[in-house]
């Protein structure tokens, strides 16, 4: 099935999505920390800590972190899990650049380790891992079946899944409060911050498009797993879902 999101791209050019999205995060990595944590007014540090907690009771020793961007989400991993290894995988080499600076930092090279993966085609193993980790990156998917259907092939049986992503309120005034922010605000921060508002023109549409609650929650069970639960952050604005194999 094709969900709404698969077809918006950020530029106007017939390259396939995941080509565009490699651009995209290339282009904007350098202003990609600084812009996220403004937009969300630093609240989506709480949305990942809380997140991240839900893997708590499980105690996953191998981990994937898919789109891990600039690697916030394995770091934040790495310290409240205390996993044996995460291994972040991303198609934007620009961006994994800028977390291997940051792992250094953090000294936790020895547990986070970086690989450029298309998550529409895992060169991992059959259960290879304990849990597997997205955050704000689903929607960027090419196919959003196909990326979950990968996902719970490298996932052990048992294991997790644990999905972050951000989406619109429907209840009022929020809804409103939310629309104009979105439609206004973040493209003119995108310009200031990154000079490319294709970008975060393309956040909020990708974001409206995303398949929310009780439907997103079918689509990952359409995957294969069960036990799905999914908790909403911030008056709707942020979803997290968590789903075993």
């Amino acid at each position: 099935m094709a969900y709404r999101q698969e077809g918006i791209k950020p530029y106007e050019t017939e390259d396939s999505k995941r080509a565009q999205m490699e651009q995209m995060f290339d282009n904007i990595a350098p202003a990609y920390d600084r812009m996220n944590h403004t937009l969300a007014l630093g609240i989506d540090r709480w949305w990942r800590r809380s997140a991240i907690d839900a893997l708590k009771p499980y105690a996953p020793q191998e981990i994937l972190d898919i789109a891990t961007g600039t690697g916030d989400f394995a770091i934040l991993a790495a310290q409240r899990l205390k996993p044996r290894h995460i291994t972040g995988a991303d198609i934007s080499t620009e961006m994994m650049e800028m977390a291997k600076r940051k792992v250094n930092q953090q000294e936790l090279d020895k547990v986070i380790s970086f690989k450029a993966e298309d998550c529409m085609q895992l060169s991992f193993e059959d259960g290879t891992f304990d849990a597997v980790t997205v955050a704000y990156g689903a929607r960027n998917f090419e196919s959003l079946d196909r990326g979950l259907q990968e996902i719970h092939r490298v996932l052990k049986p048992g294991g997790h899944l644990l999905l972050l992503e951000l989406a619109s309120p429907k209840s009022a005034p929020m809804k409103q409060l939310f629309w104009i922010y979105s439609h206004f605000v973040i493209p003119a921060l995108g310009m200031l911050f990154s000079r490319d508002v294709r970008a975060y023109r393309y956040l909020t549409n990708s974001v409206q498009a995303f398949p929310q609650g009780e439907v997103m929650e079918e689509v990952i069970r359409k995957a294969g797993f069960g036990r799905v639960t999914w908790k909403r952050y911030t008056f709707g604005i942020c979803t997290m879902y968590l789903g075993e194999k």
